[in-house]
């Protein structure tokens, strides 16, 4: 993590720089001079990436640099904090015994500076690839054994694979298996490699192990290997001259070649020159880790992404692997199950915790004794799963690990600071990422759009899990499998990058690791017994984020109020939104490197003393209030980028200056009243905004103005919340919508609830030209009928309606040309969906939840487009329809 923490502090030092530098105007030579050996620093991290794996020497220099740009950057934010408070100067005199002082961390870097010097010999760079290191030469690759005892389950999936190997087609087809590392994907190639039917299908059958180091010549040798005798002729030629021979051999008849475990697009366009396209009889079949090389060589046909063991095939392989068959003693089965369970669907787990109850725990002809070991193991098979000798789970992850780029590397270690099988909001994640400063500034992106690319590239990888999507296409919710997770956590641990660290409560009722050692830590997490951890005082001067993701909710007491910001005062990440604030001390206030916060209270204000926190860009706010008003003076948080909150907030005055307030992307909820085109003029820039209050007074223009929102032309998400409390929703009914002209002119998502608006005001929405998601939440639109009108919702994509007494509806495919996505929620009174629904080619989902009465019809949907699809010249999607509960249907 060396290279991201001398990326952050660049940025850092350039930031302090430039708007801050009267608080460092003692120590400004220092800090100009640091920022240049930490650019050079930056230089040998770039050049020797892949060295420094295979020599120590390397190694240990990453390890001194990463240790002093830790304690530089710590030094520099203690001197910061301390000119802004000066009532942090004891805190920080107990972390680094003398006063803070920027000259001799200064002379420390220019130390560790002076031996990356040395190693560039007064070179500008150094050619690392023929630089000699101790072990050597490179590693060789082993190519793994394919497994073929045990094989259990991919039943499925096999017949699947095996149908697109024997099917026709016009030129060479390749067909690829994707997944996580330890899934099966050789495994599974294997199983299809020795199909009696591939074998009578295809005479010819190559197996090509790739891997991430194999050279061009190695494997158009493995291939030549099987269809003729090598001679010295042979091995003499070229690389070229040898994919020309390849080429030429099979260039007619049935083949199949199956390239196990290839990494890169790059690796496989260095390949496929030696693969005759035009033979329409060859198959290839390819395994990887990474969808980009499946659509890399086949951007025809989707990849196959391999699936997760079920719980009977896991169970199954535990009891081959442990005793030799599919049998296991009555009293161990409950114990088994379990222990198969937590294997998450990873085959490769289940082997390695099937030999280690064979090795450990097999000795013992005592059942009382082995029910004992196979207990211990169920209640934490990850703690046994890194007891393997051979390390295979951390050493097959590893490789997936390494091969990242390093700006990836602690995107995905951060990984582990979410709970087990935690949902993780992209939304949260990508903006946590912004505050550690992972995320590079690219020319022409944001910011989150660069970091929303670094997510796509780990679930590429096969590292990250998608879970939900949004109405758009991208990634809503996404997970980390079990064992990734361990990984991260053990990657990422003291003994190795010192990057994070989870304090957990031991069965004792003691703090593992103990709450002694925080001191070391960078980065917390804890997701159980945080009262408990806070009163034991923590104090961690070098700690950067605390988290805590805990599933029940805890109530700070007021006299512990202070007990966070005392303990950790260079906190750059503050997510604790299950811990509820009565009261925000004064010394919160002191935090002036938070860059992202959410926290949780019970307070109507949030106070002005948060201005004092210059550095923060995303800032959320749960509160039990119906409304909060904001004191803090959030045009003058010249970083700020998100504000976010549930209740209705009520924004302070603009200031003066046009430059306040321009870097807001995402607003919401605030009233009605602070709608008003001062507050647009500042917050021009806006992406999301969310209004809550009494909708129809902005409407009629007696509060705030819509009209201004016109004038927001990056606008790209509106929600409409009307809140007319305490008097009922219904009395807060709207008359009418504004004319499409005064919506923002690239409005793509509107929300909508308890309005109560008539259906003929849907027209007006089906106006705005660019509209891909409408959702009408909580009776948004009441009335029994509604008739749809020509001419409207041309780009429309997801329609969602929820808890409406809407009972008649007529419409035809032409009045959604463009619709994927329909969604019926607590529609009870609903007869039927429009059959004419059916003719839209586009549409993918029909989801009805507790919409009784338009179930059984929804069926003639179904018929409908199974029909079309039936039809070979018919263009229509896939068609899925739901329905809950599953009896309704």
């Amino acid at each position: 993590m060396a290279d991201a923490a001398v990326e952050f502090l660049l940025e850092n030092l350039q930031q302090l720089l430039l708007y801050h530098a009267h608080l460092i105007s003692d120590a400004k030579n220092q800090v100009e001079k640091l920022e240049k050996d930490l650019r050079l620093f930056k230089a040998f991290l770039k050049d020797s990436t892949k060295k420094r794996r295979k020599d120590d020497s390397l190694r240990e220099l990453v390890r001194q640099i990463r240790d002093v740009v830790y304690e530089a950057e710590d030094v520099i934010d203690a001197f910061v904090t301390q000119a802004a408070e000066s009532k942090s100067k004891n805190y920080f005199l107990r972390a680094f015994q003398t006063p803070v002082k920027l000259l001799g961390i200064a002379k420390d870097v220019e130390s560790v500076g002076g031996k990356v010097t040395d190693i560039y010999g007064g070179k500008s760079r150094i050619d690392f690839a023929s630089l000699t290191v101790g072990d050597g030469g490179p590693e060789e690759s082993e190519a793994p054994l394919v497994r073929q005892d045990n094989v259990v389950g991919f039943e499925d999936e096999a017949f699947k694979i095996i149908g697109y190997l024997t099917e026709e087609t016009k030129q060479l087809d390749v067909i690829s298996i994707i997944g996580m590392p330890g899934l099966g994907k050789t495994t599974l190639a294997g199983k299809i490699f020795r199909d009696p039917a591939i074998q009578y299908e295809f005479p010819t059958r190559i197996w090509v192990y790739v891997s991430q180091d194999f050279t061009k010549k190695d494997v158009f040798l493995s291939i030549l290997r099987e269809l003729t005798r090598l001679t010295d002729d042979i091995y003499r030629k070229s690389d070229q001259e040898l994919a020309k021979l390849v080429n030429d051999s099979l260039a007619r008849g049935k083949f199949l070649i199956v390239m196990d475990d290839v990494w890169t697009s790059e690796d496989w366009n260095k390949l496929q020159i030696a693969l005759p396209k035009s033979n329409n009889l060859g198959k290839i079949l390819i395994t990887s880790r990474h969808e980009e090389v499946a659509w890399c060589a086949n951007r025809i046909r989707p990849p196959h992404k391999l699936r997760f063991f079920t719980h009977a095939e896991s169970w199954l392989l535990l009891q081959l692997e442990v005793f030799g068959k599919p049998e296991c003693p009555t009293e161990l089965v409950v114990l088994g199950k379990l222990i198969a369970e937590q294997c998450d669907g990873l085959p490769l787990a289940v082997v390695v915790i099937g030999g280690i109850l064979v090795k450990k725990f097999s000795s013992s002809n005592e059942m009382i004794a082995k029910k004992n070991a196979w207990t211990k193991v169920s209640e934490s098979v990850s703690t046994y799963l890194n007891e393997d000798p051979e390390r295979r789970m951390e050493k097959i992850i590893a490789l997936s690990y390494d091969k990242l780029p390093y700006h990836l590397r602690a995107c995905f270690l951060y990984l582990g600071m979410f709970p087990e099988d935690f949902e993780i909001p992209v939304w949260k994640l990508i903006r946590m990422w912004i505050a550690e400063g992972f995320i590079q500034q690219k020319t022409g992106m944001a910011l989150e759009e660069t970091a929303e690319s670094y997510l796509d590239d780990l679930i590429n990888r096969n590292l990250v899990r998608i879970d939900k999507i949004k109405p758009d296409g991208r990634v809503k919710t996404c997970r980390i499998h079990d064992m990734l997770r361990d990984f991260c956590r053990t990657e990422a641990g003291n003994e190795r990058e010192n990057f994070l660290q989870e304090m957990k409560k031991s069965s004792e009722g003691i703090f593992d690791p103990p709450v002694s050692n925080v001191h070391k830590y960078r980065r917390l997490c804890i997701h159980s017994d945080v009262l408990k951890f806070l009163s034991r005082k923590p104090y961690g001067p070098r700690v950067r984020s605390f988290v805590c993701f805990s599933k029940e909710e805890v109530t700070l007491p007021t006299d512990s109020s202070s007990a966070i910001p005392a303990a950790f005062k260079l906190l750059r990440v503050l997510d604790v939104k299950p811990i509820k604030f009565t009261k925000i001390h004064s010394d919160m206030y002191q935090l002036v490197h938070l860059r992202y916060v959410t926290l949780s209270f019970n307070l109507s204000i949030l106070p002005a003393a948060f201005s004092k926190l210059w550095n923060i860009q995303t800032l959320v706010v749960d509160t039990t209030s119906r409304t909060l008003e904001i004191k803090a003076d959030i045009w003058k948080m010249i970083q700020l980028r998100h504000l976010k909150t549930n209740a209705s907030a009520i924004l302070p005055k603009t200031g003066k200056s046009s430059k306040e307030g321009e870097k807001l992307q995402t607003l919401g909820t605030i009233s009605p009243q602070s709608c008003t085109e001062e507050v647009f003029d500042r917050a021009r820039n806006l992406k999301r905004l969310g209004i809550r209050g009494r909708l129809a007074s902005l409407i009629d223009g007696k509060i705030g103005s819509f009209d201004s929102l016109g004038k927001l032309s990056n606008l790209e998400k509106l929600k409409l919340l009307n809140d007319v409390f305490p008097n009922p929703p219904s009395e807060g009914q709207l008359r009418g919508l504004p004319q499409p002209y005064k919506f923002p002119p690239k409005l793509r998502s509107l929300t909508l609830a308890d309005t109560f608006l008539d259906w003929c005001h849907m027209s007006i929405i089906g106006l705005l030209e660019n509209l891909e998601v409408l959702k009408l939440k909580e009776k948004a639109f009441v009335g029994r009928s509604w008739v749809a009108a020509d001419g409207g919702f041309r780009c429309l994509e997801v329609l969602h309606i929820g808890r409406t007494d809407l009972a008649i509806w007529v419409a035809s495919g032409h009045h959604f040309p463009r619709l994927r996505r329909l969604e019926l929620h607590y529609c009870e009174e609903l007869k039927e969906v429009p059959i004419g629904l059916a003719d839209i080619p586009t549409l993918q989902l029909l989801d009805l939840y507790r919409s009784k009465s338009a179930a059984a019809p929804a069926k003639k949907i179904l018929e409908a487009r199974s029909r079309k699809q039936a039809e070979e010249t018919s263009n229509t999607c896939p068609f899925k329809l739901t329905v809950f509960p599953p009896d309704e249907q």
